[in-house]
């Protein structure tokens, strides 16, 4: 099990979810890394569209089912990457007793995977766990301002749950695990209408159509771009650190700001248009990354003007390919 610590050495690794916009970068990178990979999704809000290219591919398999139902995988496990979940507000909002049931047996069922397989398991946890924070930027060992009851719980308790059943299954039962907040992530294979900021901008101003900035947009968030978010996350794989630590980020944006680099990286000439802001949206969101650095020697490196330019690329065809 330890063996998995050297990070040159690949294996196997179980990625639920990974059909999904990062598991399917996360497949798709350790493919590449020599590992092989068994992708366990239900299909509830990823695409075996984000997986085409690796199909037939040697080491990887797709298998269609609901990890609240089944994680059943012959053979041995080396590494298991915890991504299933609903993961956007539009998502959890319409799914939220799909997302709760995630959190709590899907998660359970992965980490009894990964007690059985002796393999270690990192959680995909999520900078949601902090609420609309009154620290900042947010480090690890800040708790969080949560409202348990509103319409974001029930993402953001499951996401907790999730973290409490980890911490207990490695105390209790001595099974390798890692925690992985992650903050707001980009890139291609964001689903168009997923509701969160940037690709809901990027189609809009593809379109023609106005931006539309919740609130005043001075609201902030720090934007990672996803390959950066998978190096740290395999990172954290390779590593024996608990967790949990944020991977994000720490360069902070107002979503105002965003809408208008959109606008600049598109050359689109839509507008700006003000709509009502969200129930318990954060204020602020900002990654403390000093662990990540010391513990993973990870950082994010690709630029924001950079990673934007390759996610409009990558919309621009896409959009254009269903159209």
């Amino acid at each position: 099990m330890r063996t998995l610590h050297d990070a040159g050495r690949a294996g196997r690794a179980v990625v639920t979810g990974g059909a999904g916009f990062l598991g399917s970068h996360l497949c798709e990178t350790l493919l590449a890394r020599g590992w092989q990979v068994v992708c366990l999704d239900n299909f509830l809000t990823g695409t075996p569209a984000n997986l085409a290219h690796l199909m037939g591919r040697p080491g990887f398999e797709l298998v269609h089912c609901d990890v609240t139902e089944n994680t059943h995988v012959r053979g041995a496990v080396d590494l298991i990457l915890h991504f299933a979940s609903p993961a956007s507000p539009v998502d959890y909002l319409q799914l939220p007793i799909e997302t709760l049931r995630v959190g709590s047996v899907g998660t359970e069922r992965a980490l009894a995977l990964a007690r059985d397989k002796e393999a270690r398991l990192v959680l995909a946890s999520t900078s949601e766990v902090y609420g609309d924070p009154q620290v900042h930027p947010q480090p690890e060992d800040y708790w969080g301002h949560v409202n348990p009851i509103g319409p974001r719980g029930v993402y953001d308790e499951a996401k907790r749950y999730a973290e409490a059943l980890t911490t207990a299954y490695r105390s209790t039962y001595d099974v390798d695990t890692g925690i992985v907040r992650i903050f707001n992530t980009y890139g291609p294979r964001m689903r168009p209408y997923d509701g969160r900021a940037i690709p809901t901008f990027i189609r809009q101003a593809l379109a023609g159509e106005p931006l539309t900035v919740a609130g005043d947009g001075s609201q902030t968030r720090s934007v990672c771009y996803v390959a950066d978010l998978v190096e740290g996350v395999l990172a954290m794989a390779a590593a024996d650190h608990p967790g949990p630590v944020n991977i994000g980020n720490p360069s902070e944006r107002t979503v105002r700001r965003i809408a208008e680099d959109v606008l600049a990286a598109t050359g689109s000439a839509s507008p700006i248009e003000l709509v009502e802001r969200p129930v318990d949206d954060p204020e602020v969101r900002r990654p403390d990354t000093t662990l990540a650095a010391a513990v993973l020697g990870w950082e994010p490196r690709v630029p924001w003007e950079e990673g934007l330019g390759r996610t409009v690329e990558w919309f621009d065809a896409a959009l254009s390919a269903s159209a």
